[in-house]
C-alpha cells in the first residue's frame, strides 16, 4: 500500500508524458540526443515528480474534504514525507541539470522557481494555467539547451530554435489546465470548446512541414522532414494528437460534467506524447519520435494499474 500511495502521490501514470520535452528540445536545436540529453531528461523528471509531491502538499486541506482518498488526507503519506520529497527531488533535479552544464542549471532553476511557485502561490490564481504553461516550455528549452553542451555552438541559438515547439506545447498545456479547473463541479462549456481551438491551432501549426535549412547539416545535427516517408511521419503523429486530445474535448464541451470534463482533461495530457513526437518529426528526427511514441503503451499500462487522483 505504501508503494501504491507513492504512485498516487507522484501521478506516475502521467510521468511518460515528460521524456518527450526533451527529445523533442533535442531536435529543435538541431542536434541527436546525447549524454547531456538523458542528463537534462532526468532533470526533467525529478522536477516534474517534485511538482506533484508539493501539489499535494500544498493542497492538503483541499483534498481533505473534496478528495479524501488522495494518499495525504488518507493518511498513508504524511505531509512531511511529501514535502521533503518535493525538496529533494528538486535538488537532484537541479544537480542533474548541472552536470548538463551551465546553460542547462539556468533553465533548470528557472523551470523550479515557475513549479513551486504554481504548486504554492498560483496555482488557485488567473496566472495559474500561464505558469503551467511556462513549465513545460521550459522543460523543452531544457533539452534543447542540453544537447550537445561543449560543443561550440552558443545556448541562446538552442534557445531561438526550440521557441516555436516550447510555444506549441506551452499552448497546449495552457488550454489543458484551463479546463482542469472545472473537472471537480463541471459546468464549463467555453473552457472545453477554447481548448479543442487551442489543440486545432496547434496541429495546423506543428503540422506544417519546416522549409530547407540554408547552413549544411554537420556534427551530429538533425534535418528537417523533406522525404515522402518523414512527412507521412509527420502527418500520422499529428493526426494521433488530434485523435488523442479533440474528441474528448469536443465531448467535455457538448456536456460539461465532472466525469467528461476530467476524461478531456486526461487525454489532454496524455496527448502531449504524440505532440512532442510530431515536434520531434517536425525537425527531422524520425527516431526520436518513434521513441517518444513508443512511450504511449507503457503510459496506458501504469494508468491502468494506477488509479488517477
Amino acid at each position: 500500500m505504501t508503494a501504491r500511495a507513492w504512485a498516487e502521490l507522484l501521478r506516475i501514470s502521467a510521468l511518460f508524458t515528460v521524456p518527450g520535452d526533451a527529445l523533442a528540445g533535442a531536435a529543435a536545436a538541431g542536434r541527436r540526443p546525447d549524454r547531456s540529453t538523458a542528463l537534462a531528461m532526468g532533470a526533467s523528471l525529478c522536477l516534474y515528480e517534485a511538482g506533484m509531491a508539493l501539489n499535494d502538499w500544498a493542497d492538503r486541506d483541499e483534498d481533505a474534504v473534496d478528495r479524501p482518498h488522495r494518499p495525504i488526507p488518507s493518511g498513508r503519506i504524511t505531509p512531511r514525507a511529501a514535502l521533503t520529497a518535493a525538496g529533494a527531488l528538486t535538488a537532484a533535479g537541479l544537480a542533474l541539470a548541472a552536470r548538463a552544464g551551465r546553460p542547462a542549471l539556468g533553465v533548470a532553476t528557472g523551470l523550479a522557481a515557475t513549479v513551486w511557485a504554481y504548486d504554492l502561490r498560483l496555482k488557485h490564481t488567473p496566472a495559474g494555467p500561464a505558469a503551467m504553461a511556462a513549465a513545460r516550455g521550459l522543460d523543452l528549452a531544457l533539452g534543447a539547451v542540453a544537447t550537445g553542451a561543449g560543443r561550440a555552438r552558443p545556448a541562446r541559438t538552442g534557445l531561438a530554435a526550440a521557441a516555436l515547439p516550447a510555444c506549441l506545447l506551452s499552448a497546449h498545456t495552457y488550454a489543458v489546465t484551463a479546463v482542469s479547473r472545472h473537472e471537480a463541479q463541471g459546468g464549463s462549456t467555453g473552457a472545453p470548446l477554447a481548448a479543442l481551438a487551442a489543440v486545432a491551432a496547434v496541429a495546423a501549426v506543428g503540422g506544417a512541414v519546416v522549409g530547407e535549412r540554408p547552413a549544411p547539416v554537420r556534427g551530429g545535427a538533425v534535418r528537417p522532414p523533406r522525404s515522402a516517408p518523414a512527412r507521412l511521419l509527420l502527418t500520422a503523429l499529428t493526426g494521433a494528437y488530434l485523435r488523442t486530445a479533440a474528441r474528448p474535448l469536443a465531448h467535455a464541451a457538448l456536456n460539461p460534467s465532472p466525469p467528461l470534463t476530467q476524461r478531456a482533461v486526461g487525454s489532454g495530457i496524455r496527448a502531449m506524447i504524440p505532440l512532442q513526437a510530431a515536434l520531434a518529426a517536425r525537425a527531422g528526427a524520425a527516431g526520436s519520435a518513434l521513441a517518444v511514441m513508443g512511450l504511449v503503451p507503457l503510459a496506458r499500462a501504469l494508468s491502468r494499474k494506477v488509479s488517477p487522483t
